[in-house]
């Protein structure tokens, strides 16, 4: 791994360097506490330091302190000092060093105190992985990818406040895949399970970067689209439709759908609640006007 030292002393530095480089790490090089400080304050910086106690500036402890101080990924510390008493031990530990090692070291008590670092790195890696997942999990539906319902609803608040501030318009679009049910009949909920991943996929492909998407529930998704009007939000909502119908959306066993659409738009005072009511009347005004195609409603005051 990578290993951060600071030592003023140039000998013990070449010391510490060699053994570490005998033991497979490679080495950021620092000559006294506040350039280390400065050092694992970087992007990038090594998670793993050995710092000298005595260094002009800030001390090992010091830098301890400062860098315990800093929000973000943990760094483990180990003190080198020629120190060896309880007293220094416990002074050690609180500044927040995780290790003591005391000089002159013996190059398998080095390898040790490194595993056991190591050990403890690799667990915050594992656990920042797993808030990674649930973090993940709790805004993003599982089986298509897309955002969630509650968190695109989330984002429709955020964005319809926007507008409020900057009194622009921000379109919706309720998308529902027309006879679902008769396809989870027909080739079973796996294929089903497939024609929605696949109709995600080409929803996604008919927008821009600023729009956002969500499953908003079963067969439904919803579309939000900052700045657009309500001729632009029917664009993008018979753009869609067309990317689905024209092709099956399960090119093996052939499965082909279409989508119905109801589109709304707000002049930047709408809320939520009446921006997916309007949205999902002309949506049910699609499914009555024989499906496959777009509605739209009048623009929200």
């Amino acid at each position: 791994m990578n290993i951060l030292i600071a030592d003023d002393d140039g000998v013990s530095r070449e010391i510490l360097k060699e053994a570490l480089a005998t033991l497979g790490h490679t080495v950021v090089e620092t000559k006294d506490g506040r350039s280390a400080a400065e050092a694992l304050q970087q992007p990038g910086a090594p998670s793993l330091a050995i710092l000298d106690w005595v260094m002009p500036g800030l001390d090992g402890p010091d830098v301890c302190k400062l860098i315990r101080r800093r929000p973000g990924r943990y760094t483990y510390i180990i003190l080198l000092t020629a120190r060896d008493g309880a007293n220094d031990m416990v002074e050690a530990l609180d500044s927040g060093a995780d290790d003591f090692l005391t000089k002159p070291f013996k190059l398998g008590e080095l390898r040790a105190r490194i595993g056991a670092g190591e050990r403890v790195l690799s667990l915050q890696d594992d656990l920042l992985r797993s808030q990674e997942v649930l973090r993940h999990e709790a805004t993003h539906d599982r089986l298509t990818g897309l955002w969630n319902r509650g968190r695109i609803l989330e984002e429709l608040a955020r964005e319809l406040r926007r507008n409020l501030r900057e009194l622009s318009r921000l379109s919706v679009i309720l998308v529902d895949v027309d006879h679902f049910k008769q396809v989870n009949d027909s080739h079973g909920h796996s294929i089903g399970d497939q024609v929605l991943r696949h109709t995600a996929e080409r929803i996604l492909t008919a927008l821009r970067s600023s729009d956002s998407v969500g499953r908003y529930g079963g067969e439904e998704f919803l579309v939000l689209l900052p700045k657009a009007d309500l001729t632009g939000g029917r664009d993008v909502a018979e753009r869609v439709r067309q990317l689905v119908a024209n092709r099956p959306i399960i090119e093996s066993p052939e499965v082909q759908v279409t989508i119905s659409l109801g589109v709304a738009c707000s002049d930047g005072i709408a809320v939520a609640e009446d921006m997916i009511q309007a949205a999902d009347e002309a949506l049910y005004r699609a499914k009555a006007n024989g499906r496959n195609r777009v509605e739209v409603a009048e623009v929200l005051k």
